[in-house]
């Protein structure tokens, strides 16, 4: 009973343990998603997250061993060679130059080593080509991220807008419902006609209908962002409501040229394009080499045991008589006292490994020299692709830094119109307000019929739906301005 109750403590203890350690693991993956998400997180979550940014890492990471490769190519090789044979038959036996007959065993150990003196400094330039290609594939992955810090910018501000968009319905709908209740009153004592509460209705009805497209409309904007990020799921994702109420202050906008100057010496596009016009420039130099002779060294060092390397042991058998001829007339043998010793396969044995291994210890060393005569013009063809390829990068080159200049000039340009675009707007919200009030007072009083309530009230949701456009799309334009000039995407700033 007393062992029961302890498997059971024990038990009991074991489950405990492991639900708080359950708790904590659930309480850390909770801890990585954030209830409201900033910008900069969303930005850092979809680095970790976007398979192309995770493609490109490892595209990155195979030019780093790449480029290792190369490095060690300009080592001396060291190769260790063992072998174990046994031969059948008759065959000569390489360690006593013999013939044998019967199954022999033999080993041989070796150690070669060789090193390229010269090769036109190919095993160089291979070295600076993956060097410069590792570089380029650094900005590449640079790049890739600052597209996706952008559209995640540009989605992360659709859904601000989207939600003052549904903002701005819902108070638009507030207040044509104060006017219902009011209208409603009126029609009750008789002093309006049923056709105003009727049309007044109307008007609610359409409102209701912007307010749930704007609802759908912000709700689509998340997904949109959450898919950016790779979530499994956007139901209980939210953004961070940034204070944008000073985002006039950004700063005067820089001139494009200016502006450039900037951009081209740290936008990732540009270094990439740089790096593999040197990286083919290098690619040049390399098929160059092949034009020149190729000096080598070589050295080795071996040593071998054969099972057919036997040495005399025994005595012998010594034998008296040894025939000489034979009688030509009877044919008996002729001997003579001729004393001879006879060795028989019990009087020799095999020499010991360790005494082989040192008496057939040899060495060597050699130069070797490779001179290039013809080829099949294939160093020609290759010299002139590596022209053509070198030519090609510096095109792309000067039309990647075109291409960014355009996109400069574009991106001020759309700034300086978002701006012109935000004041105009701003102006028209003011006057429009300023109506709008004055109409609904007269609205209150039966001096304004429903039509020219509903007309001056949509007058001025569309202007305030404009003024909201062109507030985002002018915070957006000088982002832009602001990550050419190299500055983190932010809204805090």
């Amino acid at each position: 009973m007393k062992r029961a109750h302890f498997q059971m403590t024990k038990f009991y203890i074991s489950a405990f343990a492991l639900c708080l350690i359950a708790n904590v693991v659930l309480g850390q993956a909770e801890a990585k998603m954030p209830e409201k998400w900033t910008l900069q997180q969303c930005i850092e979550y979809a680095f970790e997250h976007n398979i192309q940014v995770q493609q490109n890492i490892i595209t990155k990471n195979i030019a780093e061993q790449d480029l290792k490769a190369s490095r060690y190519n300009v080592l001396p090789n060291l190769n260790g060679s063992a072998t174990h044979i046994y031969n059948f038959g008759q065959t000569i036996d390489p360690f006593t130059n013999t013939f044998a007959t019967t199954q022999v065993r033999s080993n041989q150990l070796a150690l070669s080593s060789s090193l390229t003196l010269f090769d036109g400094l190919r095993n160089i330039n291979n070295v600076k080509l993956n060097k410069a290609q590792l570089e380029a594939n650094k900005y590449d992955l640079e790049s890739i991220k600052n597209d996706i810090s952008l559209n995640i910018a540009n989605a992360y501000l659709t859904i601000l807008f989207n939600r003052e968009l549904a903002k701005n319905a819902e108070r638009q709908l507030n207040v044509t419902s104060i006017q219902i209740d009011r209208i409603e009153k009126q029609v009750n004592a008789g002093t309006l006609p049923q056709g105003s509460l009727q049309e007044i209705q109307a008007q609610y009805a359409s409102e209701e209908l912007q307010l749930v497209n704007a609802k759908n409309q912000l709700k689509l904007s998340k997904i949109n962002l959450a898919q950016l990020l790779n979530l499994e799921s956007s139901e209980d994702f939210n953004i961070d409501e940034p204070d944008l109420s000073n985002f006039q202050g950004v700063s005067e906008l820089i001139t494009p040229g200016a502006l450039y100057e900037t951009a081209v010496d740290i936008m990732p596009e540009v270094k990439r394009a740089e790096y593999n016009f040197y990286a083919a420039e290098k690619s040049k130099s390399l098929a160059r080499g092949s034009y020149y002779p190729t000096i080598t060294v070589n050295g080795s060092i071996g040593s071998g045991y054969s099972g057919a390397n036997n040495i005399l042991t025994g005595p012998g058998t010594n034998v008296g008589f040894v025939p000489i001829g034979q009688v030509s007339t009877t044919g008996d043998p002729v001997v003579s006292l001729s004393p001879r010793t006879i060795y028989g396969d019990d009087d020799y044995e095999t020499k010991k490994w360790d005494d082989q291994l040192e008496d057939n210890f040899n060495k060597s060393i050699g130069f070797r020299l490779s001179v290039p005569l013809f080829n099949g013009m294939n160093s020609r063809t290759n010299v002139q692709k590596a022209k053509l390829n070198a030519q090609s990068a510096e095109l792309n080159l000067d039309n990647t830094k075109l291409q960014l200049r355009q996109n400069i000039e574009s991106a001020h340009a759309e700034a300086v119109a978002a701006l012109k675009r935000y004041k105009a707007a701003e102006k028209s919200v003011e006057a429009l307000k300023t109506s709008f009030d004055y109409t609904n007072q007269r609205f209150s009083v039966g001096l304004v019929n429903s039509f020219d309530f509903s007309n001056e009230k949509n007058r001025l949701n569309n202007a305030e739906s404009e003024l909201l456009q062109a507030k985002y799309e002018y915070i957006f334009k000088t982002k832009v301005l602001d990550f050419y000039r190299g500055q983190a995407l932010s809204f805090n700033q």
